[in-house]
């Protein structure tokens, strides 16, 4: 939809902010806050900090976890009335594990774009300065906050071929960290990325059995948000348990080479091992 007065595009803006250094925003940013006719901010007195040091003055407003609904259909109001609006979290990207989703599915189920406008976002950044070398991630975003829950969440993802990255609060992380090294296993390193971008910033890597002495040899290193990045799990020895109960009901009922084939397809294993494993349990004495 165009607003054809000011001949720009009337949609939501999803604005990524700086993580603490203010430095950090895009040029492009700055152009649509200073462009924009009102701003959905997850904390009004957070964004004036920003947006005064960048001598912004668009109308703000407030639209955060408690009142997402309620704010977005403020927020539809304004863009029926051909005012563009952006979107904007305390700190990163909106809709990454902070508000944020529902308004922009609000905005698309009433006709209007949400154009992304990309910048900051802690996970990514602590990726990046990780020094891991996985070839895949998966972003699980904050585990659970009861135990159990978040046990079974961490067994949950223990067998996924991919680095984990999980973001964690202070007042969790040695809870966190303790099941972490409980439950996956002794080989995998973790980052532990806290404070990005800030004053105190701090980006170790160590193995992760060593985490918990870590974080208790100071005070200091249990403050501020975290991004915790564990490495991917070590390779198997010989096939899992799932492929190895596949291959053989299989096996027991097809030629060998067929047997291999379909269980490569149905598990991701390689079609040569499920084949010489095939030939081992057609071999092996009664």
């Amino acid at each position: 939809m165009k607003n054809t007065v000011e001949n720009k595009t009337v949609a939501l803006y999803v604005v990524a902010t700086p993580m603490g250094n203010l430095g950090d925003i895009t040029l492009r940013a700055l152009e649509v806050l200073r462009d924009i006719d009102a701003i959905g901010c997850e904390d009004t007195r957070h964004a004036c900090r920003l947006l005064d040091h960048y001598d912004i003055k668009a109308t703000t407003f407030a639209l955060h976890e408690h009142n997402e609904r309620e704010a977005g259909a403020k927020l539809i109001g304004l863009l029926r009335e051909g005012k563009s609006v952006a979107l904007i979290t305390d700190a990163g990207t909106p809709g990454i594990s902070d508000p944020g989703a529902h308004a922009v599915a609000m905005a698309q189920a009433a006709g209007f774009q949400a154009i992304p406008v990309p910048g900051p976002n802690a996970a990514i950044a602590a990726l990046s300065a990780s020094g891991l070398s996985d070839e895949r991630f998966l972003f699980a975003g904050f585990l659970p906050t009861k135990p159990m829950a978040r046990r079974a969440e961490i067994e949950r993802l223990k067998p996924v071929a991919a680095a984990l990255v999980f973001y964690e609060a202070p007042h969790r992380i040695e809870e966190t960290l303790d099941d972490l090294v409980a439950l996956l296993e002794p080989q995998r390193q973790i980052v532990i990325a806290r404070e990005l971008t800030k004053m105190f910033e701090q980006i170790v890597r160590l193995p992760l059995t060593a985490a918990p002495g870590w974080l208790q040899a100071d005070e200091n290193r249990k403050r501020g948000e975290f991004v915790l990045i564990v490495s991917a799990p070590p390779p198997h020895e010989g096939l899992d348990v799932e492929a190895e109960r596949v291959l053989q009901i299989l096996a027991a009922e097809l030629p060998t080479k067929q047997a291999a084939k379909l269980a490569a397809e149905i598990t991701g294993r390689s079609k040569n091992e499920l084949y010489e494993r095939a030939l081992t349990l057609k071999n092996a004495p009664i």
